[in-house]
């Protein structure tokens, strides 16, 4: 068996809700889905289920070219944990043609973890996506500062995330990251002031700067 009941117990220490868990670890996932492969048929009746592991699975083994905006919002809606949340996003919903005008709608959502999809879409394509133009990132920043208010802890560290990716892209998109993180420390907000510092820390930082100028 799989299963590991410990695991399930530390997972819960990490806002990873204990029911519906058995507590697999990822590497076990990932076996499984290289085992199994792409099945866009199978991924529907294991999200269907309901359990984190198959979920999570669910993601991995997805045909991202077969993928439909209306099932991208109906997994959205289910999301109720930001491991499963970002995991989507990490290993399905970046690589659908939808990606871009998901991370914008989700970011302004009100519903939690769809809203901390829209995020952790953005960051996860300012790190993937090296094809498109720095141009298309640009329209992330808005939303951005827009949502830097939102108190939710699961949100305010993708918001966070997604800015310091987006910072962390280009030597051009670090100039503008650092100038939006400035103006949004700037907001009589603590969520505001914990994002923009956070970033501009790591964002003007010697690693960061010297591997933008190489």
């Amino acid at each position: 068996m799989l299963s590991n009941p410990e695991a399930v117990k530390g997972m819960a220490r990490y806002g990873i809700a204990a029911e519906k868990n058995f507590g697999v670890s990822m590497p076990k996932l990932t076996e499984l889905a290289k085992e199994i492969g792409k099945d866009h048929l199978l991924a529907q009746q294991l999200w269907n289920a309901g359990i984190r592991e198959a979920r999570i699975l669910a993601a991995m083994i997805d045909d991202p070219r077969l993928v439909t905006e209306d099932q991208m919002e109906s997994w959205a809606k289910d999301l109720d944990s930001w491991e499963v949340c970002d995991q989507c996003c990490m290993k399905l919903f970046k690589r659908t043609r939808f990606a871009y005008t998901k991370a914008v709608e989700w970011g302004a959502c009100d519903e939690e973890f769809v809203k901390r999809a829209g995020f952790v879409l953005m960051a996860c394509l300012a790190v993937s996506d090296k094809k498109t133009d720095d141009r298309e990132f640009l329209k992330f920043l808005p939303v951005i500062e827009r949502e830097a208010c939102d108190s939710r802890t699961f949100v305010k560290k993708a918001v966070n995330w997604a800015l310091r990716q987006l910072g962390k892209r280009s030597h051009a998109l670090n100039e503008v990251a650092i100038k939006m993180a400035t103006e949004i420390k700037q907001i009589d907000s603590a969520s505001a002031k914990w994002i923009a510092s956070d970033a501009i820390r790591e964002l003007i930082s010697d690693a960061v700067q010297k591997r933008l100028r190489r």
